[in-house]
């Protein structure tokens, strides 16, 4: 069981998008007379009147199930779980209207509230998103429904909206954080993607306790993205990327010592193995001195001493005694 969690502006779009369709079917309501589109519009309408100045007071909950969990589900057991999620939610004493939806290959409805109240209070809807996935994911285990294998499952072409910025900024980021030792490299390359960084600090202090990001004007908090991009997520995924890259960069260089070492052996036994004594162990190998052979002297001894027989004699003809 999944929640895909929607504010709009305007009831009247939303209730006919649901309704003038012929796979569709009211479940359940409340405060509305679902009988008729018009009608629900004007009652809807009517309440959110007394709230004004709140322009987006159209929630839009689409709650989905896999179709393997076809077997199991009723229209009036839809029914039941979409009123226990709207209670976990928060969503009370207000208006309301659930839609059953046969368009699809999974079982899946839709619930239209109103979020000025009965009493012309506003329903908030402050991290409504995470919360959300919290109440999906417990009632999906309590009543043993399947259990998705996460994001990577999700039709990415199929989102719209906010999902589909939400997603994206999720797909980049978890092709970053495999790479990304420092929060500079990350800022670095979510630009290359334009996206954005903001940081969240504690109070009028440098120290960072939160990060959103960035998208076509639209701004996530990491952990809504996925709880694995919160600051201090990505700040510890960070942390174990350094240590990895470093112990691999030892590895390298012990590797390249390694082989310095087997090149010292294989010449010494290519070139000195006759000479070398029985028994030398690899330190006796490589700290062994190395004999050099000088060059042939270009000028022989016999040259050396007619020079200097000459130079004596030149030195006797100028009258210098020795």
């Amino acid at each position: 069981m999944i929640a895909k969690v929607i504010t709009g502006k305007s009831f009247g779009g939303c209730v006919r998008y649901l309704l003038e369709r012929e796979q569709s079917a009211v479940l359940d309501s409340a405060g509305v007379r679902d009988y008729d589109i018009m009608a629900i519009i004007a009652d809807l309408n009517a309440q959110r009147n007394m709230r004004p100045q709140l322009g987006n007071a159209v929630g839009h909950t689409v709650l989905s199930w896999s179709n393997e969990d076809r077997a199991k589900l009723t229209v009036e057991k839809m029914a039941e779980h979409a009123r226990e999620y709207m209670e976990k939610m928060g969503i009370k004493n207000t208006q309301y209207v659930t839609v059953l939806h046969e368009d699809k290959k999974h079982p899946h409805l839709h619930i239209v509230y109103n979020r000025v109240d009965n009493g012309g209070k506003t329903i908030g809807n402050f991290n409504h998103w995470h919360k959300s996935q919290k109440v999906c994911r417990e009632m999906t285990e309590r009543y043993g429904y399947h259990l998705g294998k996460g994001k990577a499952q999700v039709n990415r072409q199929a989102l719209r909206g906010n999902d589909r910025l939400r997603y994206a900024i999720h797909d980049a980021l978890k092709s970053v954080m495999a790479k990304a030792t420092t929060w500079k490299q990350v800022e670095t390359m979510l630009a290359r993607q334009s996206i954005g960084i903001h940081y969240k600090y504690r109070g009028d202090t440098n120290e960072v306790q939160g990060v959103s990001f960035e998208k076509d004007g639209v701004k996530f908090k990491g952990s809504a993205i996925d709880r694995k991009f919160s600051y201090i997520g990505i700040d510890k995924q960070l942390n174990q990327n350094l240590r990895l890259e470093m112990k691999l960069d030892n590895t390298a260089r012990k590797s390249t010592l390694a082989e310095q070492i087997r090149e010292v052996l294989d010449t010494h036994k290519g070139e000195h193995h006759h000479s070398a004594p029985h028994g030398s162990g690899l330190l006796d190998i490589l700290f062994q001195p190395v004999y050099i052979t000088p060059e042939p002297d270009p000028m022989g001894d016999a040259e050396k001493r007619r020079r200097k027989r000459k130079k004596q004699e030149a030195e006797q003809s100028r009258g210098i005694s020795r």
